[in-house]
C-alpha cells in the first residue's frame, strides 16, 4: 500500500472528525449520481479467451488492487475506449504494429 503523505493525513484526520463539508450543490450531486449510475450499468456479457499466463497476471494485479479480476478487466477496457488509458509507447497503428511472433508448434509424438 502506498505511503500517505502529511497532506493526506491532514485530510483523513479532518474527514474522520467530520470537519469536511461538501461544496457541491444539489443539482451537481444529482448530475454526478446520474453519471455514476449510467457508467455502472453493465447490461452486456462478453466472453473472451486469454492465455493462462495473462489471466494469472491479471488476477495477481487485481488482488494487489483489491478488486475482482473481472472488474479490473472491465475498468481497463473502459479507460481504453474513453481515451483515459495511455500507452507508454504511443498509439498502435497499422504502420507501427509489428506482427506477432510465430509460436513453434510442439507435439507429443
Amino acid at each position: 500500500m502506498p505511503k500517505i503523505d502529511d497532506n493526506e493525513l491532514d485530510v483523513l484526520s479532518a474527514f474522520e472528525k467530520g470537519q469536511l463539508k461538501s461544496v457541491a450543490t444539489k443539482a451537481e450531486l444529482a448530475k454526478f449520481k446520474a453519471a455514476a449510475r449510467a457508467t455502472a450499468i453493465k447490461d452486456r456479457r462478453v466472453n473472451i479467451r486469454l492465455s493462462s499466463g495473462d489471466l494469472h497476471d491479471i488476477q495477481v494485479k487485481a488482488l494487489e488492487e483489491g478488486v475482482p479480476y473481472q472488474t479490473l478487466i472491465a475498468s481497463v477496457l473502459h479507460k481504453y475506449v474513453t481515451g483515459r488509458l495511455a500507452d507508454r509507447l504511443g498509439p498502435i497503428t497499422s504502420t507501427t504494429r509489428k506482427p506477432a511472433a510465430k509460436r513453434r508448434a510442439t507435439s507429443d509424438r
